[in-house]
């Protein structure tokens, strides 16, 4: 611990820079204050990792790859989160000496000495690049003490008020109040762990704070149960409800700036036995539309897809289950057809991204706008593309295929398991088989498959059971070597991390107009399979098991939920 160097001579005397790139590196040290080893990596004389492996050795301390270490949550908060981020220290691991701290500067005894007297036991350095410990200390303290804290400080406000919670609210129009300080922290939280919806549900005793996270929830629970009152409350405000109406559900939306993003929230209230469920779903409006050559299409299937959506007129129907990504599709669809030249409406419910040049409408069955009413203005408007939001009756159904007959490019979703169901299903609603024969051009169905974590992912031998499945699925697939993801720090241990689209477009041709026509649903399947360039969605995510992007789990589960759909 009593060693010193002085790092230019040490990378000197191992000949890894030279004395002129040192006299730089001192130059670009005096002129930004950074420190001479962050100036020489900065500047490209040496890797980061080539010179933290020649401090290590001098010091005799490890060099620890953190993307591949397995953190302990319990350990890493035994240091405080704010002693953390000053300084850039995290706790890895408890060894028989003390605790094995990485840290950005493990040279610095005086940093060190505070860790230590915080810890109560010997600190062991060790070194770790710094950019990858300033991204785990954002995954591992995720300011749930922060919320605990102020959730905490507003349970002791409220008991000590003795006026109404919803005053309470209305009156915390300063940044500083405690549920303001609260609800931020919870927004805060979500948007860096990618949450895409905030579910707070009170309990008799406790307060559940859920987020789902690449379409998993993850809890936090509080035992301050009367938080929620004017947590819901303060949403109510922000999104004009009325905060006296605690009986019926309630939907409104809000928008609000956190962490440098601009952030939409859908919101939804419904009455519980203890209160108020909320739910927010958060849409990243400063992300900007995704574009289509992003969402996981393969790309014969997306030159397809391409060239069917840039005809003049027709219907291409996107299907699948809630939260498929069926939105995306269309929207990453729209921001392709979307130029000077062409005219589009849409007629969604609710309007998820606002898009320039469009003409978006929000479908209110409260004063009669519905699907239909909306798609029949549209028409009187000049349209070169319409999106219909959803095909959800006969009659609007019936109005877009006449649309997409009459010269119309019409887009829209529809709730079926595949892209074989999907015709039939318009024949069920009721539609004239001619026109549904007429219109359509083409289905796209999808669904979202986890990706595997690139951090933690290793070799998996399926065993004897998932063999016989995979060949069965297509032959020889079990005899392959896939990848599993073990689970890291990185992906809070689910070994998993994002998610990719699968895809399974299906074209009209002759043979199935033919078996649309003749309202024959077994001869429309038939022809489907036998179209040479279809893959279902199973397939799909076995190409991209085959290729390490997902696990033969994520198969299973996609062929599971088709299986089911077909019962």
């Amino acid at each position: 611990m009593t060693k010193r160097v002085r790092i230019g001579d040490l990378l000197l005397e191992r000949n890894l820079i030279t004395d002129t790139q040192l006299q730089q590196a001192l130059a670009e040290q005096k002129r930004s204050g950074k420190k001479l080893g962050r100036a020489i990596t900065d500047l490209g004389f040496l890797p980061e990792e080539q010179l933290l492996s020649a401090l290590a050795e001098y010091f005799d301390y490890p060099f620890i790859d953190l993307s591949r270490f397995r953190l302990d949550s319990r350990l890493v908060q035994r240091l405080p989160e704010s002693q953390a981020r000053r300084y850039r220290a995290l706790v890895l691991s408890e060894e028989p000496g003390g605790y094995r701290v990485g840290m950005a500067d493990p040279t610095d005894l005086m940093l060190v000495d505070e860790i230590q007297r915080t810890l109560g036991k010997t600190v062991l350095p060790a070194f770790v690049k710094e950019q990858e410990l300033l991204a785990l200390l954002d995954t591992q303290y995720r300011r749930q003490e922060q919320i605990a804290s102020i959730a905490g400080e507003l349970e002791g406000e409220l008991q000590a008020s003795d006026f109404d919670i919803d005053q309470m609210a209305l009156d915390s129009e300063a940044g500083e109040a405690p549920v303001v300080r609260l609800l931020q922290n919870i927004l805060e939280d979500a948007v860096q762990v990618k949450a895409s919806d905030i579910h707070i549900e009170p309990e008799e005793n406790l307060l559940r704070i859920r987020l789902r996270i690449d379409g998993e929830l993850q809890e936090q629970i509080m035992k301050e149960r009367r938080v929620a009152s004017a947590l819901v409350s303060r949403l109510k405000i922000m999104s004009g409800l009325d905060i006296s109406e605690k009986r019926l559900p309630q939907d409104g939306r809000f928008n609000i700036r956190v962490m440098n993003k601009n952030i939409d929230v859908r919101l939804s209230t419904m009455p519980v036995p203890f209160g108020e469920s909320v739910v927010m779903r958060l849409l990243d409006q400063s992300a900007g539309l995704l574009d289509i050559e992003k969402l996981g299409m393969p790309e014969v299937l997306r030159k397809r897809y391409l060239h069917l959506i840039r005809r003049p007129h027709g219907l291409i129907l996107v299907t699948g289950p809630t939260g498929s990504g069926k939105t995306t599709t269309l929207y990453a669809s729209l921001n392709q057809l979307n130029t000077p030249e062409k005219k589009i409406i849409t007629a969604e419910d609710p309007i998820e991204y606002r898009l320039p040049r469009i003409n978006q409408v929000q479908v209110n069955p409260k004063v009669g706008l519905e699907f239909a009413t909306v798609l029949r203005a549209a028409l009187r408007q000049d349209p070169d593309v319409v999106l219909v939001g959803e095909m959800r009756d006969q009659e609007t159904a019936e109005i877009g295929l006449r649309a997409a007959m009459t010269g119309h490019m019409v887009l829209s979703t529809l709730h079926t398991n595949d892209a074989a169901s999907s015709a039939m299903r318009l024949l069920d609603m009721g539609v004239d088989s001619y026109l549904v024969a007429s219109s359509l051009r083409a289905v796209v169905a999808q669904r979202l498959i986890k990706r595997l974590c690139p951090h933690c992912k290793q070799a998996h031998q399926p065993n004897a059971q998932e063999k016989v499945w995979l060949n069965n699925l297509e032959q020889g697939a079990g005899e392959r070597t896939y990848l599993i993801g073990r689970g890291c720090h990185q992906c809070h241990n689910t070994g998993y991390q994002g998610r990719i689209g699968i895809y399974e477009l299906l074209e009209m041709t002759a043979p199935l107009v033919t078996a649309l026509r003749d309202n024959n649903p077994n001869q429309f399947a038939l022809e489907a399979a036998r179209q040479p360039e279809f893959r279902s969605l199973a397939l799909g995510a076995l190409d991209y098991a085959r290729h390490g992007v997902t696990s033969v789990e994520e198969i299973f589960r996609v062929a599971a939920t088709l299986d089911e759909g077909d019962g």
